[in-house]
């Protein structure tokens, strides 16, 4: 354990700095639906890096939001779940996508030109 004092300005910057800004809450999206390979995060997080991704996964693990299961067959290979500590972070996820969507709807309601290719805020069970 590092013994050297952290400070968070708020709850907020503390959030952020488990869920970053971009990737971590996208994967943890795909997460909630289930255990997921390596393979299936990357194609459904469009536009992260292999390399992006592991960093991601590994930050998450490290952090207790998610679990890393390792299945020695032939091949072998690793999924990821959300954690249940981490399935503290499904509500926040859920009031973000709702947001989002309501912006989407707000912005198309004031004459720009948005797409939304799926809701999903109901997964979320908020």
């Amino acid at each position: 354990m590092n013994n050297t004092k952290k400070t968070y300005t708020n709850g907020v910057l503390m959030t952020l700095s488990v869920i970053g800004m971009k990737w971590k809450p996208l994967i943890l999206c795909h997460l909630v639906d289930g255990s997921k390979r390596t393979a299936e995060l990357k194609r459904a997080v469009q536009g992260i890096t292999s390399k992006v991704l592991t960093d991601q996964l590994r930050e998450l693990e490290r952090d207790g939001i998610i679990i890393r299961k390792v299945f020695n067959e032939v091949p072998p290979h690793v999924e990821y779940s959300i954690s249940e500590y981490g399935k503290s972070l499904v509500s926040i996820l859920g009031v973000m996508s709702q947001w989002g969507e309501e912006r989407i709807a707000f912005l198309n309601q004031n004459g720009d030109n948005v797409q939304l290719d799926y809701m999903d805020h109901e997964k979320y069970d908020i």
